[in-house]
C-alpha cells in the first residue's frame, strides 16, 4: 500500500490569501500555488504535498485580524474561558499572536502572557516580532497556539521543539480549523495554499497522550485541545476512518455560480452580487467564481486594514460597509462567508438584500 493518498487538489491559488495589495495589477500577479491534500496513511495526518514554505512571508501587509465582529468575540470570549479554567495563574506564552488582540485581551483579564509573531505591528514590549524558534528561548508554564499549526510545515517537529524550549513540560492550548466541519459542509472555500495542514479531532488524541479537554467550538468550524506537552509523541494512524472529501465536494461552485448569472435566487430578482468577508473565504470564493464566469460587483469587509484594499488572485477591490451600501441596489445578492456573521450583516445592512449562506446545506 502506498504511504500517501490524495483526497483533493485545488490549482493556482495565491499563496497567502490574507494578504492585501495596494494595486489591481498586483493582487492578479500574485504568487499562486498548488493544492494537492494527501493522508498519510503511517500518521494519519492530512497535509498540501505541493506546499512549498518558502513561498510565504508574513509581514504587515498580511491582515487576518477577525476581532473586528463581535461574533467572533463572543468566540474568543468563549476561548478564554478555557483558558481561565485550566491556565489560570499559569505564566503563557502565544505562539503567534497576531496583531495582539487576543494576548492584549488576556492581559486586561489578569493573565500574565508574552507572544511572538512576525507579523506583529504594535509596541507591546511582550511581544517578540519574529517567528518562533527553539534558539530564542523562549518558554512558559503554558502553551497558547491558535490557528498556527495549520500554517507549519511539519508541524509535529514544530511542536518538539516547543516542548524542547519549555523543557519537556507544560499545557498547550491548540486551536485550529476543522477538516470534518470542511468536508461536511462542502467548503472548497476553506482550502487554502497557506494552510498546509488539515486537522481532525482525532489526530490530537494520536499525537498526545494526555488530553484535558478537545472539543468543538465557533459553529463546528474550529478544533482545540488542551493537552500535556510531556506526552506529545509522533501519531501512529490505525487506519479508522480514513479522509474523504465527499465527491460532490464542489458542487455549490456551481451552484453559487448559477445563482450569480441567473440573478435569481429563491423566486427573487436580484441586481448585484456582493461577497461579504474579504478575508480567506472571501478570496478563494472570488476566485473560483471568477473561474465560473460569475461576476461580483463587489467585495467588502468590516476590517478597516482592508478597505482600499485588493485581493490576491482576482484583483478585486475591498469597500467598507459604508461604502458599499451607498451603491448597492435593493434586493442584490450578499454571499455571506462565514454563516456565524449572518445575523451581524442582516442588522448592519438593514435586512433588504439576498442573503445567502455558502455551506452546503444552505445553497
Amino acid at each position: 500500500m502506498n504511504r500517501y493518498r490524495e483526497i483533493y487538489r485545488a490549482e493556482q491559488l495565491p499563496v497567502t490569501q490574507n494578504r492585501m495589495f495596494t494595486t489591481q495589477t498586483e493582487a492578479l500577479k500574485c504568487l499562486r500555488g498548488n493544492v494537492i491534500l494527501i493522508q498519510d496513511m503511517k500518521t494519519g495526518l492530512i497535509f498540501n504535498q505541493a506546499f512549498r514554505p518558502e513561498l510565504i512571508e508574513y509581514d504587515s501587509d498580511y491582515q487576518n485580524e477577525q476581532a473586528v465582529s463581535s461574533a467572533f468575540r463572543k468566540h474568543l470570549d468563549e476561548v478564554t474561558e478555557i483558558i481561565k479554567h485550566y491556565f489560570f495563574g499559569n505564566s503563557l506564552l502565544e505562539v503567534g499572536c497576531g496583531k495582539g488582540y487576543f494576548l492584549e485581551h488576556l492581559l486586561s483579564n489578569g493573565f500574565n502572557i508574552k507572544g511572538i509573531d512576525p507579523a506583529y505591528e504594535g509596541k507591546n514590549p511582550v511581544i517578540t516580532k519574529a517567528s518562533f524558534e527553539l534558539s530564542l528561548g523562549i518558554s512558559a508554564e503554558s502553551i497558547i497556539l491558535r490557528h498556527v499549526l495549520e500554517h507549519i510545515l511539519n508541524p509535529i517537529d514544530f511542536l518538539y521543539d516547543i516542548k524542547r524550549a519549555n523543557g519537556g513540560v507544560g499545557k498547550i492550548y491548540i486551536e485550529v480549523p476543522c477538516f470534518d466541519w470542511i468536508c461536511k459542509n462542502h467548503a472548497w472555500f476553506d482550502v487554502y495554499y497557506e494552510h498546509v495542514n488539515y486537522f481532525r479531532l482525532q489526530d490530537f488524541y494520536h499525537m498526545f497522550g494526555k488530553v484535558y479537554k478537545a472539543g468543538h467550538l465557533f459553529g463546528e468550524q474550529y478544533l482545540f485541545v488542551i493537552a500535556d506537552l510531556s506526552t506529545l509523541r509522533y501519531p501512529k494512524f490505525t487506519g479508522e476512518e480514513p479522509a474523504e472529501v465527499p465527491v460532490d465536494f464542489l458542487e455549490t461552485v456551481h451552484a453559487c455560480a448559477n445563482i450569480i448569472k441567473g440573478s435569481v435566487f429563491r423566486g427573487k430578482t436580484s441586481k448585484q452580487s456582493v461577497i461579504w468577508g474579504g478575508a480567506s473565504k472571501g478570496v478563494i470564493f472570488a476566485l473560483f467564481m471568477q473561474r465560473a464566469n460569475a461576476i461580483i460587483d463587489f467585495v467588502v469587509d468590516i476590517n478597516l486594514a482592508k478597505q482600499g484594499k485588493y485581493i490576491g488572485g482576482s484583483g478585486l477591490l475591498i469597500y467598507s460597509p459604508e461604502d458599499l451600501l451607498k451603491q448597492l441596489e435593493t434586493g442584490s445578492n450578499i454571499f455571506v462567508m462565514n454563516k456565524n456573521y449572518l445575523s451581524e450583516i442582516i442588522s448592519q445592512t438593514g435586512n433588504q438584500f439576498n442573503y445567502i449562506t455558502v455551506e452546503y446545506e444552505k445553497i
